[in-house]
């Protein structure tokens, strides 16, 4: 048996000793901001592949980046989807809506209304402007800075309400963190806390539909910092092997929570890049560029329509304001990152957009602005008579022995009793707990 090697002897004059690399952001705090490294490339010089093209052969589109609306505030390439002024108005519309969402939850978490929230400033494309490119009925498996998705689908803004105050109109019944939504019927499948369980689910579930013959494929969002978790790799690899009919939408950020991208990888190489490995298609696309967003979707989404497999897109945009109400970005970024972000506002740009081809105006920009406020306003009013943090209007105490079990095992039903002759909890003469453990 070998001797074992003196520690003190093993690094000899003949090599050099090894050294660490730990990423490091280009700026912190107190820094000048510098994205003069960025090659974001100009609009429309990318060309559009084949729907049906062979993920080899598609290498440039992981390293390049997909951009239609260029400064002069055009469409520019074979990328641009050619929406109609109509489409793009209501992408505006609901784009603007969004902020507004966001602007009274995060005033209401302030306000001690709520525990928690997750705005998702600058990054209302990747949400939105992807989610109109697929039908209403694909299965969608967010993240936790979507909430565009579900005013795309025309969830009901109290109820998105409703489950952030977990009041008693929250049909989760208060069983959920705030903003982690759930909702069936509009084919969007229930947020969870932990990162990146969502996506072999989404491929899961694109298989499961594939065997079944059916049409729909899924979509599932994730951060960037959360391609790092083991779920994202299981789940590129089984949607390779099998060919699933799922778009994977990685929103990179830059920032995950507050460590930068490179934590992930972003040093190396794109998260684009990742594709490549699996024998998937890649596509890189600018982030804050609604056309550029709504036309990567809709390329991956056909593309799995017709069965030639799945597709990762890297949507590369910032994160404009923290992580979440938790959250002070100011203690490790420089407090001039958004305003030099080289790719601008993605509501800025869009409308821009419209204006430019002669059917919108600001006026009628500050109107949309004026309503959509207005309208979440009213809304949250009316959600609050319904209760808010800390105020004792939440569903009874025994509903937390619900919808768990067909049939509740005798000792949950002596729980259930003893909490309720404890509690004093006055329930229904009608329900089923009424005489559990007598």
């Amino acid at each position: 048996m070998a001797d074992k090697a003196d520690p003190k002897t093993t690094s000899s004059g003949n090599r050099p000793a090894l050294a660490l690399h730990v990423p490091e952001p280009t700026s912190r705090p107190g820094d000048p901001v510098d994205f003069s490294s960025l090659d974001i490339g100009e609009a429309g010089a990318q060309p559009r592949p084949d729907e049906s093209a062979d993920p080899g052969d598609m290498k440039d589109f992981a390293y390049g980046l997909v951009r239609v609306l260029g400064e002069d505030n055009k469409a520019h390439g074979p990328w641009d989807p050619k929406l109609d002024p109509d489409t793009l108005r209501t992408m505006l519309g609901h784009m603007a809506m969004v902020r507004a969402f966001d602007e009274r939850m995060f005033r209401g978490q302030r306000q001690g209304k709520t525990s928690f929230y997750m705005k998702c400033t600058g990054e209302e494309a990747t949400s939105v402007a992807a989610s109109m490119a697929l039908a209403s009925d694909d299965m969608v498996f967010p993240s936790y800075r979507q909430q565009g998705i579900l005013i795309v689908r025309g969830y009901p803004l109290i109820e998105m309400i409703n489950q952030i105050y977990s009041n008693k109109g929250d049909k989760l019944k208060g069983r959920q963190l705030p903003i982690m939504y759930s909702s069936r019927e509009h084919s969007f499948f229930s947020i969870s806390g932990n990162l990146a369980t969502q996506t072999p689910q989404a491929v899961g579930w694109a298989m499961a539909s594939a065997i079944k013959g059916d049409s729909r494929i899924a979509a599932t969002w994730v951060g960037e910092g959360s391609t790092a978790e083991g779920d994202f790799h299981s789940a590129c690899t089984f949607a390779t092997v099998y060919n699933a009919p799922v778009i994977l939408n990685v929103i990179n950020n830059q920032w995950a929570i507050s460590s930068f991208s490179g934590f992930a990888g972003a040093e190396r190489t794109t998260f684009a890049a990742r594709a490549l490995g699996y024998g998937m298609a890649g596509l890189r696309v600018d982030g804050n560029d609604a056309l550029a967003c709504y036309a990567a979707q809709q390329w991956a989404a056909n593309r799995a329509r017709a069965n030639h497999g799945p597709t990762l897109i890297e949507y590369f945009t910032y994160r404009a304001e923290g992580h979440s109400t938790s959250d002070d970005p100011t203690g490790y970024r420089s407090a001039q990152e958004r305003e030099e972000w080289p790719l601008g506002d993605p509501v800025m740009r869009l409308k821009n957009h419209l204006i430019e081809i002669g059917e919108w105006d600001e006026e009628r920009q500050e109107k949309m602005d004026l309503e959509a406020a207005e309208q979440v306003k009213a809304t949250t009013k009316e959600a609050e008579k319904n209760g808010i943090l800390g105020h004792g209007m939440h569903h009874p105490f025994h509903t937390m022995f619900e919808d768990v079990f067909e049939e509740l095992p005798w000792h949950l039903k002596e729980q259930a009793a003893q909490a309720r002759r404890e509690r004093k909890v006055k329930w229904p003469d009608s329900h089923p707990m009424d005489g559990a453990g007598k």
